[in-house]
């Protein structure tokens, strides 16, 4: 049997059958006429090969064939149903439902501790599950479904992907504390005097605390260079390197935070969601819950 050739609607008619036990009352309870009945009865007749119902009277017995079939017809068709309605409703109390995120820090440090603790109260049995992508996968991540959101410090523009902004922070110096060189502050001077560990995605190129020096003529002495912030704070423990990282992250560390020798625009942080999820009702729950949580973020 071919499956891709199977009318579902033909056993929602073989149930109506079954239950009315005629096809004039399968008929109304389907709101169809009966010539649509017998002809949906003679198609599934023909697939699975049997009569299926043969008439007694006025009414019409199932085959053994029939009764075999009518229970697994019955739970297949309630499936169906459940997932339809389920599309209209969302009861997170209730929801057994994983959400799969790729963020950078922001996310994983401060927004997602506070938002499991939110779902714990909430939505016992939602599960999250932060992972790592390359931006050039996330929106085909998106449209497979395996992808729910993607949270990010850099704004990017495609067509198939809707963002809202959750968040914003501001650059700072993270030091060790008792520097030898900072025992009056931080001027810029001595910022570009140090060395730098610059963290950044990419393995060469200006990020934003090197573009704003070049706009003051200005170059700072990066004598490292690596993917994650969380990586900084060990290596600034044990040496004179200083690196800018978002306070957000800075405040967490046991370490000396300085403020920015010179201006520089804040970090802004984005949910990104795909087109085809936008209307979804467990998504725009998640979202707002999201959102709810990072009002709560101070930089």
């Amino acid at each position: 049997m071919n499956l891709n050739r199977i009318d579902l609607n033909l056993f929602g008619v073989f149930d109506a059958i079954y239950t009315a036990g005629s096809l004039t009352k399968a008929a109304d309870v389907l709101c169809i006429t009966q010539p649509a009945v017998s002809n949906s009865l003679a198609r599934l007749r023909e697939m699975l090969n049997d009569p299926l119902f043969v008439r007694t009277g006025h009414s019409m017995t199932p085959t053994p064939v029939a009764q075999n079939i009518i229970g697994p017809a019955r739970e297949a068709l309630g499936l169906l149903r459940k997932s339809v309605q389920d599309s209209h409703t969302f009861e997170p109390s209730t929801a057994h439902k994983a959400f799969n995120f790729a963020s950078r820090d922001l996310l994983e440090v401060s927004i997602m501790p506070r938002l499991m603790g939110l779902l714990q109260d909430r939505a016992p049995n939602i599960t999250l599950t932060n992972y790592e992508i390359a931006r050039t996968g996330v929106v085909s991540a998106m449209a497979s479904g395996s992808l729910d959101f993607f949270a990010d410090a850099s704004a990017f523009t495609d067509p198939h992907l809707l963002k809202q902004k959750i968040a914003s922070d501001r650059f700072v110096v993270l030091a060790r504390k008792n520097h030898p060189l900072l025992k009056n502050g931080l001027d810029l001077e001595t910022f570009l005097q140090l060395g730098h560990i610059n963290v950044s995605h990419r393995k060469k190129g200006a990020g934003p605390i090197d573009m704003e020096l070049d706009k003051l003529g200005k170059k700072r002495k990066e004598v490292m260079r690596g993917q994650h912030f969380l990586t900084v704070p060990s290596t600034i423990f044990k040496t004179d390197l200083i690196a800018c990282l978002p306070y957000h992250l800075a405040k967490h560390y046991d370490l000396a935070i300085y403020e920015m020798p010179f201006e520089i625009a804040p970090v802004e942080y984005y949910l990104y969601w795909h087109v085809s999820a936008d209307h979804d009702l467990a998504h725009i729950w998640m979202r707002e819950q999201i959102m709810e949580v990072a009002k709560t973020y101070k930089h």
